[in-house]
């Protein structure tokens, strides 16, 4: 009998609680007295227990009408939720919007995307994963991920479409203990292959056996840039930095800014780009989180 009973019935049993009559509830629900006061003795009878007590001129809940009521609401705000995502399906918006960032893209940018798309899509539901090189293409590649922003990844599968978003300029920077922080103008290669650089690696095998911007046989490989920033400001070794991320440790002093003779233009900045499975581009939600991408550039 547990499986018999109706959201209708749920729906009555809350109107009933929240209005403290049969006749209030059946005026809320534009039905007759004796229509809620059917249902709600229906529903008692399915479910085993007594909901309200009648004795006395009012219903009031009983223990178990109290107990019930805070699973009953639940269940209907449930429904409601449910509903209002199929509504979003058949009108053409995706059902979530599972998102992989690269961790070199600005976090300004990417909290303001964010908190837009719950603003404006709060019915697609945001899952966001924050990774760096192979680590930010394989989600997509394998559908856990609608959408994802590459920068730390210059070469891309045939199966991917890309769309530019913004350009990340990049610094080399040590710490002030660190013996390359005297050295005065520009640092030349000699000197940069004998000191340790710290380096971002990949755990995904998409880029097994290359190297971006390693210019030290001498390297430590970190796999989170939280670890390189830290180990960096230690003193432990040398290494490429997102501006927007040392911008403070510049302007402080804890790091200082290393320019390197006759240094690659390609590494003065990261082009980031959004990319998507051909077969699945983004859905309304995507666009607009990546509309809002562009303009936290600018």
């Amino acid at each position: 009998m547990l499986d018999a009973f109706t959201l209708d019935q749920l729906r009555t049993f809350i109107a009933a609680a929240e209005q403290g009559s049969f006749s209030a509830a059946g005026r809320r629900l534009r039905r007759a007295q004796s229509v809620v006061s059917q249902t709600l003795a229906n529903l008692e009878a399915q479910l085993g227990v007594a909901l309200f007590d009648r004795s006395a001129r009012y219903p009031q809940l009983t223990d178990a009408g109290r107990a019930l009521l805070v699973e009953a609401r639940a269940v209907a705000e449930h429904m409601d939720t449910f509903k209002a995502r199929a509504r979003s399906v058949a009108e053409g918006l995706e059902p979530e919007l599972s998102v992989v960032v690269d961790v070199m893209f600005p976090m300004q940018a990417l909290t303001r995307a964010a908190a837009h798309s719950g603003t404006a899509f709060p019915h697609t539901p945001l899952r966001l994963y924050v990774e760096v090189l192979g680590g930010v293409v394989r989600p997509v590649l394998d559908g856990t991920c609608r959408i994802g922003v590459v920068g730390s990844l210059p070469d891309l599968p045939d199966e991917l479409e890309t769309e530019p978003l913004q350009a990340v300029p990049f610094v080399t920077v040590v710490a002030p203990s660190h013996a390359m922080a005297n050295v005065r103008g520009t640092v030349p290669t000699k000197t940069l292959v004998k000191h340790v650089q710290l380096v971002l690696t990949d755990r995904t095998p998409l880029t097994a056996g290359r190297d971006f911007a390693v210019q030290s046989p001498l390297t430590w490989r970190l796999a989170d840039l939280g670890a390189k920033h830290a180990f960096l400001r230690a003193g432990l070794g040398w290494g490429h930095m997102p501006l927007h991320i040392v911008q403070d440790d510049l302007a402080s002093g804890r790091l200082k800014r290393l320019r390197i003779a006759d240094a690659d233009p390609r590494y003065a900045q990261m082009p980031m780009r959004a990319v998507y499975r051909k077969d699945t581009p983004p859905g309304p939600a995507g666009r607009a989180f990546l509309a809002q991408l562009r303009e936290g550039a600018t």
